[in-house]
């Protein structure tokens, strides 16, 4: 997933105030069970989207969800602070920030691995160790499937995108053919 300059910013700003109170890996995990709470359900995302809602019962779900998800004060503030600015949408969006920022903070990278189909585990272990023998750092693989692929993979490491896929292979043909 790509992350908004304005994600990154409030990842980077909760990731150092998480590290002031040793409690980076516990937001980290508040902010993924947030994010994964927010996909899964359209009547939360309807409260926050809906102008109509006010910012008084928008607090109110926040302290609610806090309450029963168990998250450390810190991540309820995060969460106050986004709801009253209006930027609960990017709650997905500064998950993913927040936990490359803290994997880059201890030293790893995180590369997403696209497939058209699900992969065995032995491709995934070679592939990863291929990619820690490349780099010189330790690597985490965020497995994701999309069909439109075709076959093939696509590895996205950083910056970097290497591109194994037929349907980029297709799309490369098609091209040399056309000029």
């Amino acid at each position: 997933m790509r992350t908004s300059p304005l994600a990154r910013r409030y990842a980077k700003a909760l990731l150092e105030l998480a590290n002031e109170k040793n409690l980076g890996a516990r937001v980290g995990k508040d902010l993924q069970d947030l994010a994964t709470t927010w996909e899964e359900n359209a009547e939360l995302r309807g409260v926050f989207e809906n102008p109509a809602v006010t910012s008084e019962p928008r607090r109110k779900v926040v302290e609610a969800l806090a309450t029963r998800m168990g998250l450390q004060p810190l991540t309820t503030t995060t969460l106050k602070l986004l709801s009253d600015r209006g930027r609960f949408r990017y709650l997905g969006e500064i998950a993913e920030a927040f936990a490359t920022l803290s994997e880059a903070e201890a030293g790893a990278l995180r590369a997403e691995v696209t497939s058209a189909s699900a992969l065995p585990e032995s491709y995934y272990s070679r592939l990863q160790a291929e990619l820690e023998k490349a780099t010189g750092r330790k690597v985490s693989l965020v497995k994701k499937q999309d069909p439109d692929l075709i076959g093939g993979v696509v590895t996205r490491l950083g910056d970097k995108v290497y591109d194994g896929s037929v349907r980029h292979r297709l799309e490369q043909l098609r091209e040399n053919l056309l000029a």
